[in-house]
Formats: C-alpha cells, structure tokens, sequence
C-alpha cells in the first residue's frame, strides 16, 4: 500500500480539523447532548468510517480494505469497553452531567495521541524485529485471558495511581465548573476535573497497550491501523450518551473482546512462525506449513463474535432496568446532587464527593 507523505499530512490535518470542530461545535458549551444528537452524530461518524474503508478497498484493493473493516471492528469493538471505564471513572468522581462531554472529549483525545505513539513504535518494531510478532501474540494471549477472567469491577478513580497522584498535588475540595485549576488563598489547586482527566489519561495508557497490537495482528500497514483508531475514537463521545444505559446490559462484553484477542494472539503466533527468523525455532527458517489466516476469515469471525457477544448480552439482560445499576451515565446520584446545587449557585455540600474521593469509599 502506497501512502505519500502528502497524504499522511492531510489524513493528520483532517483528523485535527474534525476533533477542533467538535470541541467548538459541541463541548466548548457545557451540555447534556440528547438523544437525537448523538444518534445523528454517531450515526455520521459510523458512516463516514465505512465511506472511508470502501474508498480504501477502491483505490488500494480491497486486501487492504479488508484489513481496514477488520481494524475498525476490532479497534471499535475495544473503544466500547473503554467507555464503559469512563463511565465507571466519571462515577467514582461524580462529574456532573454538563461537564461529562469535555472529560470525554479531552479523553479521547489523549487516547488517539496515545496511541499514535504506540502505532509509530509498533511499526518501527515490526520493520526491524519480525521476532516481535511472537511478543505482540503472546501478550494478546495473556490480556484476552486478563479479559475473560480478571475483574471488572475495580475503579481506576480508586487506585493506587490515583492515591499517589493525590498525594502530590493540591486538590480543591469541590468542582469549579469546569475548570481544571483554581487559585485559593493565593495558592493554586487542581480541581477534581483535573484528577478525572488524569485518570481518564491513565486507562487510555492502559487500553492503548492491547489495542495496538491487536490491529497490528491484522495489518502491517501504519496508515490502516492510525486510521481504523481515528475512526474508531471519532463519535465514541456521542456514543457514549446514546448508548450509555446500554452499556450496563453487555454483559457479555469483556468475554466477546476475550475471544477476538485470543484469535488475533493466535493469527499473530502463526504469522510470526510462519517468518520465522529465531534460530531455536526450526533452525532460524520459516515454517511454512504453518496456514495464514487470510483477512475475510479474520473480518467475518470479528463480526460473528461481536455480534453474538451483543445478542446473548441483551437476550440475558432481558427485562433488567439499565443493568445493575451499579453506575449510570450521568455519574450516579452523587454528580446529579452536586448538578443540581451548583445550578442553585450552593457548592457540593460533602467535599469528598467533589475531591475525587469515590462513592465505593464513602
């Protein structure tokens, strides 16, 4: 796949351009986006992503468009998992509603920043090492093991990361709008919008660690893989109000992304013995019989296992009112109390609320 340098300028310009006119357009004005919105929004982003793989598979072949749909579903599939940690993140601080777009906004930003280091390294590695794809499947391996049987229930707001981050800087007792500093005292302090934004930062780390690999799994091409996260991360703010009672209901999530990580680890290990270079494997010689998952097999398993994962997750969530009800979009009763008081000019009236202090503490 022939990609010019002019062509990474402008796919980098655009990319900047659309997430500028989303803070402008959408987030520079503290709101609760509706229904319609983020369905219209969402539904534009989704779309020009398929726009966008059909024109790579037109003018690149459709090899590579294949990769790409593979890429996106994947890389898509992964995002929403992301937002379900946001939300748990936004709980554990209690974000008011009106705030939550610019900490998601600001989120999704560090993770495509992220992960357009991760995505130039991996390319580096991949050029140089072809011994790396051993390492990139066995870590998929291990983390699709993570997924299935690990927990879920731990709040990055609580942990240890975010205790240190406590102890070294000044927090202000309550939310200032959305400011992320204030100056108290002649002193200045981080506000609970900032430690938000600083953990949202630290899953975004985190998640970028699986997510690149996985696409790497799929497609050596850098500008595939930065292109099916950019689309992949367009619109998962819109997303997130239109399907955040749903979020809850996929219950079967974690054990569907399990299974593609795992079948990504294995198409890598094959890929990896089948280019072989490591002379304790087979003398330092490839072995071929080793089969090479083509890329429609690739596409329709991805498809096949998201698909069922979301069917069984709403057939056994049947009935239920939004889930368990352990966190909802709008930050649970903590942040629509401390909206409500700020609306009425009062300050939250228990600061550990607004300092960061999760309700899981409390």
């Amino acid at each position: 796949m022939q990609v010019t340098p002019l062509i990474w300028i402008i796919t980098l310009a655009v990319t900047v351009l659309f997430f500028v006119y989303e803070f402008f357009a959408h987030v520079r004005k503290p709101h609760e986006p509706s229904i319609g919105e983020s369905a219209r929004w969402s539904a534009f982003y989704i779309g020009l992503a398929l726009l966008f793989g059909v024109g790579i598979g037109l003018v690149s072949g459709w090899s590579y468009g294949g990769e790409y749909f593979a890429g996106y579903l994947t890389e898509k599939a992964l995002s929403i998992d992301n937002l379900f940690v946001f939300l748990i993140v936004m709980s554990g601080f209690a974000v008011p509603k009106k705030y939550q777009q610019k900490v998601l906004m600001i989120g999704i930003v560090i993770a495509l920043i992220l992960r357009g280091g991760f995505i130039a390294i991996g390319a580096g590695l991949i050029e140089n090492f072809s011994w790396i794809f051993y390492i990139f499947g066995a870590l998929l391996l291990f983390l699709a093991y993570k997924q299935a049987f690990g927990s879920h229930d731990s709040n990055p707001a609580d942990g240890k990361f975010m205790q240190l981050v406590r102890r070294v800087l000044p927090i202000a007792d309550e939310y200032h709008g959305d400011k992320l500093t204030v100056k108290q005292g002649g002193k200045r302090f981080y506000t609970p919008m900032m430690l938000t934004i600083i953990a949202i930062g630290f899953v975004d780390l985190i998640f970028a660690v699986d997510s690149i690999p996985a696409i790497y799994g799929l497609t050596n091409e850098a500008y595939i893989v930065f292109t099916a996260n950019a689309f992949a991360l367009m619109g998962l703010r819109q997303l997130f109000f239109l399907i955040g009672g749903l979020l809850e209901r996929l219950v079967y999530l974690a054990q569907g992304l399990a299974v593609i990580l795992a079948f990504i680890g294995v198409k890598l290990v094959f890929h990896a013995l089948h280019v072989n270079e490591l002379a304790f494997i087979n003398g330092g010689q490839p072995l071929l019989w080793v089969p090479e998952i083509p890329i429609w097999f690739s596409l329709l398993f991805i498809a096949a296992t998201i698909a069922v994962a979301t069917v069984a997750s709403l057939l056994k969530t049947r009935g239920d009112n939004g889930g368990s009800g352990r966190h909802s979009v709008d930050g649970g009763p903590a942040a629509a109390s401390a909206d409500d008081r700020e609306a009425d000019g009062q300050p939250d009236e228990d600061p550990r609320h607004a300092a960061g202090v999760p309700k899981s503490s409390l």
